[in-house]
């Protein structure tokens, strides 16, 4: 995967990089983040991006099947999943996650966004770790 990541085949979101690296214990996955050469590192602070976010949180605003505290989650700076869906919707990107989408409100009684939800609502295609390690043809 480490290849992948160096020559930009994998995009990291710089506040998926932050959030990683944010524990002041580090796990294998922040040691192993902290010494990755990335490739293609995107900048969440992008005009086209930050318009894109006012959108999604727009969207989970307008929506009755997400709690406000839903809302004030995800409208803080240092939450990546808006930017995250942002940044997808702009370039192009699928979103890896291990979220599933939820078909009705009755699946999600908490109120809270799911990426892959509000991912569909801007056309941006989601999968899961295990489908990309296939797609990209990484061994193990």
């Amino acid at each position: 995967m480490s290849e992948k990541i160096q020559d930009g085949s994998i995009a990291i979101l710089d506040l998926v990089k932050k959030e990683i690296l944010q524990p002041s214990e580090k796990d294998d996955l922040a040691l192993w983040m902290s010494n990755l050469k990335i490739g293609r590192y995107i900048n969440h602070k992008q005009q086209k991006i930050v318009a894109t976010y006012a959108k999604v949180l727009q969207s989970i605003q307008n929506d009755p099947c997400y709690s406000e505290k839903a809302l004030r989650t995800w409208a803080e700076e240092s939450v990546a999943d808006p930017w995250l869906i942002a940044a997808a919707c702009v370039y192009d990107f699928t979103i890896v996650t291990f979220e599933k989408y939820v078909q009705s409100n009755a699946g999600n009684p908490s109120g809270f966004a799911k990426i892959p939800n509000i991912a569909d609502k801007f056309h941006v295609r989601t999968t899961d770790l295990f489908h990309m390690i296939r797609e990209l043809g990484i061994k193990l």
